[in-house]
């Protein structure tokens, strides 16, 4: 059996991991993005930083499949979509959204994403 290849993205571009993880993992060409949080302007600030992160490893919010949006206050989510709307504007990633209890430093909003590496056909179905 073939080993697959593991790398670990960073980039200074972006909030730096706050503990013992990894900004984003590229396994195969599957990128695992973990959760972007910003105490101040929220969601904007969250989507520039994973925008950084998917340029590490040559992808863009196209490449982006799946996001999971945890909200401290689910009273923000119609903000968060019009916010969310400006970084994917077609083909929308699948997505789950939820209110928590509380977000690590104090953050309104945590975005977290699974992104695959190379170029999409869409066929009609």
């Amino acid at each position: 059996m073939s080993s697959l290849i593991r790398s670990m993205i960073s980039t200074a571009k972006a909030l730096g991991a706050t503990g013992p993880y990894s900004q984003a993992v590229l396994v195969d060409k599957t990128v695992y993005i973990s959760g972007q949080i910003e105490v101040e302007a929220a969601a904007k600030q969250a989507l520039k930083n994973m925008g950084e992160i998917l340029k590490a490893p040559g992808c863009d919010f196209t490449n982006v499949v799946k996001t999971t949006v945890l909200l401290a206050d689910i009273n923000d989510f119609n903000t968060v979509n019009d916010i969310y709307k400006q970084y994917f504007k077609s083909n929308f990633p699948a997505r789950a959204a939820y209110q928590v209890a509380a977000l690590p430093k104090g953050g309104r909003i945590e975005i977290e994403a699974v992104a695959v590496q190379g170029p999409f056909t869409t066929p009609l179905l």
